[in-house]
């Protein structure tokens, strides 16, 4: 299923708080299970607007960017800002035993959830013995 994820992200969040700098794109929080013949990865993005939510894949890597504005106007004063703005990004390595052809994507209360189909390579299945005359099996795939 999920092969790895970003081995760097956790150095990134620790320099962010004790530097105070954003080395990379921010970091958005995630989910991975499997329920049945599915692959769930479910990203936190509360406050992101969906028509900026790019989801990818390139041959086994699976990108998700977003972005979180800070509201804009003539009238606007910002009084406090504690939470992080800007754009956000994560990778998935997924195993070879998902059908990444038939991912889908839905955005609800400020999740984006993939959902992904185990490939039916990869799905168990029954092997059949038959055994012949002389008392031998033989096996059948």
């Amino acid at each position: 299923m999920l092969m790895r994820t970003d081995p760097f992200r956790e150095i990134d969040r620790l320099a962010e708080q004790f530097f105070g700098t954003t080395a990379r794109p921010a970091m958005m929080h995630m989910d991975a299970y499997r329920d049945g013949d599915y692959f769930y990865a479910a990203f936190d993005l509360p406050g992101v607007d969906p028509d900026s939510i790019d989801c990818t894949v390139e041959r086994n890597v699976l990108t998700v960017r977003a972005e979180r504005r800070r509201p804009t106007g003539d009238k606007v004063e910002l009084v406090a800002a504690e939470r992080p703005m800007g754009t956000f990004s994560r990778q998935l390595f997924l195993g070879d035993t998902l059908d990444t052809d038939k991912l889908e994507a839905g955005y609800d209360n400020g999740v984006l959830t993939l959902r992904i189909p185990i490939a039916e390579r990869a799905k168990p299945r029954r092997i059949s013995i038959t055994a012949n005359g002389n008392g031998r099996k033989q096996i059948n795939a």
